[in-house]
């Protein structure tokens, strides 16, 4: 059974919304290769449609290996949950329709099924209790507006911490599971 592992760059008051206007100041070499390990670790991803095809229109045409994951994520099982989306062009890529059929892929992908961007459908999953760890990567700024990933739609969710690492740049990435997997792992 696979673990969806949603990992995410967010502002320091939860923003997630277009990091590409915020993020770009706080890589550094460290923080590539830990997002390049990340994304290597996966056995697959998971997009929402608006998230797909951005990164589809941009990865497929990647062909040196660019950042040390491009050839892996180009050959990876990529799913896209889409009830509108009829056709992919990225190789490897299969649509699902609904979360009954992300949970079935879950249930028969062995591995880390990464998930990135794609809001809605992350917190989609959070409501469906599908969301096994989050990997949040806190950027050292304070948006103000913006989307958020955690949001008052979303119930509690406990979490515990199993990792946190600080960057050169300021960003924190913190590693949670959550808490009531952590108690069933001990339970048995």
């Amino acid at each position: 059974m696979g673990k969806i592992i949603v990992s995410q760059f967010l502002s320091l008051d939860g923003v997630m919304e277009a990091p590409e206007t915020w993020h770009f100041p706080y890589i550094s070499d460290d923080m590539a290769a830990f997002t390049a390990n990340d994304i290597n670790a996966s056995t697959a991803t998971l997009y929402g449609r608006k998230t797909y095809e951005i990164f589809s229109g941009y990865w497929q045409t990647q062909k040196n290996n660019e950042f040390g994951f491009a050839d892996h994520l180009n050959k990876m099982p990529k799913y896209v949950v889409s009830n509108t989306l009829q056709n992919t062009d990225w190789n490897n890529t299969t649509i699902l329709r609904d979360l009954d059929a992300v949970k079935a892929m879950k249930d028969t992908v062995d591995g880390n099924i990464g998930i990135t961007g794609s809001r809605k459908l992350i917190q989609s999953l959070m409501k469906a209790n599908l969301v096994d760890r989050f990997q949040l990567l806190v950027h050292p700024i304070v948006l103000g507006k913006g989307r958020r990933l955690f949001t008052e739609e979303i119930n509690t969710i406990s979490l515990s911490l199993l990792d946190s690492k600080t960057f050169q740049s300021g960003v924190i990435a913190l590693t949670y599971a959550l808490a009531d997997t952590l108690t069933q792992a001990e339970d048995q």
